[in-house]
């Protein structure tokens, strides 16, 4: 547990009727109950427009948990994991809401409650309204105690996060604030860090000397999901590349710390976003690509085109595929590409960073059947299956100099072991005040600085985009990208 902050006695879900709440935030903290690892004193207060008081509440709360907990659980956790819960009816608008929260907080059971974690489970566009009354209300003091969650985007672009970090700093600092990226607290991404910095075998060959090109791919087969209110005005380069993809690129080419603490650690991420190589108005074409799915067939079943999905706005030039190519001027890849690529309706959904080492510097098959060598590739699978693998070239037997490729493969996880949750990592960090897999800001401002002149570009072009048949793995036209004849895609393990 981080020294900065005691554990806090009291969780506040702002917009815990929606999405996020249901889907994430509650089968994490029940899943926390059942391990032990909530503090026995922690009160978990839902605020949410809705006309309901504590019984109403817990009765969503138990259809919640029947949806999306699978596992069995005894009554007793159950009894008592609903009983840390009470309900505060309120628009995020209204000050009077704010003073019943006020009076929630101050009930015998809460204690002498001097810490509180406020999650801004809510859209954006909301947030100023519940910064501006929680401080009117006087629920951001003391000073240094309380800690607030936002969840991204963080900003639309990097005007816009400057004005909402401006925003949340005159009311808390900046160690009080907790930016979420849940990839962030992936299994995999963790597992990053000790993948590189606790094995001699892998850092020698984390560089431009043996790295041709690197791949960062976020893959999603659904599409919107109803959220055209949302979507059509980010797209996919705000959605994911932005937060999402940068920091996994950061999290790859990054230097060792000089010690595993928050500071340190954003600290070298920082250092890569500051050392990507400007994009000028006149490179983005040849740095960036975007299109749209058009109708199409996903595993058997017709989807609709992005113009043709419910809410939105007619002839939207909306980005549903994002790919850019960005080079890292520092002494470790000057040189070296990295391509990340994302997308709605492709064919599959898929995460992965997959690292594409040199060719050997002799050709000492040429004249055998294995004059031409596939590239040796190491695979970082995030989802939908958590692994690690290596491919190497190994002799097929026989009486001929043939090869196959043999995958070296490091499943870190046992067949039964449940899958953690990411927002489950994350939220014990947040009760525990440990800010190290958090976003600083300057993480989020060099970001922006990274794709705006992409945006800004974007926003001029309104009158064409490229579109792909859903269920693809993207256009074609994305591959002008590469910097070899030789560098393609790699789509899946």
């Amino acid at each position: 547990m981080s020294d900065a902050f005691d554990t806090p006695c009291a969780l506040v879900i702002f917009g815990a009727t929606g999405n996020l709440a249901s889907l994430k935030l509650i089968p994490a903290l029940f899943h926390l109950e059942q391990a032990g690892r909530l503090p026995d004193h922690l009160s978990i207060i839902a605020f949410s427009r809705r006309d309901w008081g504590d019984s109403e509440w817990r009765a969503h709360l138990r259809e919640v948990l029947r949806d999306r907990i699978s596992e069995q659980c005894p009554e007793a956790t159950c009894e008592h994991f609903l009983s840390r819960f009470s309900y505060v009816k309120g628009e995020f608008q209204d000050p009077a809401a704010y003073a019943r929260l006020l009076e929630a907080l101050a009930q015998p059971r809460m204690g002498a409650c001097s810490n509180v974690v406020f999650y801004l489970a809510i859209k954006p566009a909301e947030f100023p309204a519940v910064i501006k009354n929680l401080d009117e209300a006087g629920l951001n003091k003391p000073r240094g105690l309380h800690r607030i969650v936002v969840e991204k985007p963080f900003g639309e672009d990097l005007e816009s996060a400057q004005m909402l970090n401006q925003m949340l700093h005159r009311s808390f600092n900046e160690e009080q604030i907790f930016r979420i990226d849940h990839y962030q607290g992936k299994e995999t991404v963790q597992n990053l860090l000790v993948f590189r910095f606790a094995n001699t075998l892998i850092e020698p060959l984390w560089n431009r000397n043996f790295i041709d090109h690197v791949q960062i791919t976020v893959a999603e087969s659904i599409g919107i999901d109803g959220r055209a209110d949302y979507y059509d005005r980010a797209g996919a380069l705000r959605d994911m590349l932005q937060n999402h993809m940068m920091q996994l690129l950061t999290l790859v080419a990054m230097e060792p710390p000089p010690a595993l603490e928050p500071d340190a650690l954003r600290d070298e991420k920082v250092k890569v976003l500051r050392s990507i190589r400007p994009i000028t108005r006149k490179a983005v074409h040849a740095h960036a690509f975007r299109a749209q799915y058009a109708a199409g067939n996903i595993q058997g079943q017709s989807v609709p085109s992005y113009a043709q999905e419910a809410g939105v706005e007619k002839g939207s030039t909306t980005e549903t595929f994002v790919a850019a190519k960005f080079y890292i001027d520092n002494w470790r890849w000057r040189g070296v590409p990295f391509y990340l690529r994302t997308g709605k309706r492709l064919k599959e959904q898929q995460s992965m960073i997959a690292i594409r080492l040199r060719h050997p510097p002799q050709q000492l098959f040429r004249e055998t059947p294995l004059e031409t060598l596939e590239p040796n590739w190491i695979l970082l699978s995030i989802q939908p299956q958590e692994s690690m693998r290596m491919e190497i070239h190994v002799k097929q037997p026989g009486l001929d100099m043939n090869t196959r490729l043999l995958q070296l493969h490091a499943g870190f996880r046992p067949m039964n072991e449940r899958v953690l949750d990411a927002y489950e990592a994350l939220l014990l960090d947040v009760i525990e005040g440990d800010r190290t897999l958090f976003i600083r800001f300057d993480e989020v401002e060099w970001a922006w600085r990274v794709v705006d002149p992409i945006l800004k570009y974007w926003a001029q072009e309104r009158e064409f985009i490229h579109t792909y048949a859903a269920g693809t793995w993207g256009p074609q036209e994305a591959n002008r990208l590469f910097d070899a004849e030789d560098q393609e895609w790699r789509n899946g393990l």
